[in-house]
């Protein structure tokens, strides 16, 4: 299965997986952000962004690209200043809609921590989407995942370790069949750095 379907004469391509509200994100939105995280990247650190927009029309487009103040290290990266990433948010009407990341030096996978904090925006949100991207992975340089039902449970655990499969032998995770990859859509960028 490929990450990105075909582009209709409008400029969207998608891919369709299950019934839920569409949600729509900028095709160059992911160039965008690592062009900021270059100089992490370089480095071995991880970078994080949160992603933003509105619901239209029974549909939800990412609108925002925002780079908080960070804790980097070569496996891992959080936020700092929840506070201010939810005022702009708020003061601009956008819902949180998911994150970015990237694997300098890992493949294109979601880690038992990007388990855990994807967790987070899709108890609120279920499309909310977690995009990682492994420029070094030579098979699939980006994700775009979703947790699964098996996958929406609490673990009581921290820092890196193993989660069981769903007793149904299903994945945690999945790649994300229902995001439009739209070319004309527009979006910000805020760095907060």
């Amino acid at each position: 299965m490929t990450e990105c379907g075909q582009e209709n004469s409008s400029g969207v391509s998608f891919i369709r997986f299950e019934d839920s509200l569409q949600l729509h994100i900028s095709t160059q939105m992911m160039e965008s952000f690592m062009k900021l995280a270059k100089s992490n990247t370089d480095k071995n650190l991880e970078t994080c962004g949160i992603l933003a927009g509105s619901l239209r029309n029974r549909k939800f487009y990412i609108t925002a690209l925002n780079i908080p103040k960070q804790e980097s290290a070569s496996d891992s990266c959080q936020a700092t200043n929840g506070e201010e990433i939810f005022e702009v948010q708020d003061k601009q009407s956008l819902f949180p809609l998911g994150w970015i990341h990237t694997h300098p030096t890992q493949s294109c996978f979601m880690s038992s921590i990007d388990i855990h904090t994807h967790y987070s925006y899709q108890i609120m949100l279920p499309e909310a989407i977690a995009i990682v991207m492994a420029p070094k992975d030579c098979s699939r340089n980006h994700g775009i995942f979703r947790l699964t039902s098996g996958g929406m449970t609490v673990c009581p655990r921290r820092g890196f370790h193993s989660h069981d499969p769903p007793s149904d032998g299903s994945s945690i995770y999945r790649h994300c069949t229902d995001v439009y990859m739209d070319s004309n859509l527009r979006f910000d960028v805020m760095d907060l750095r």
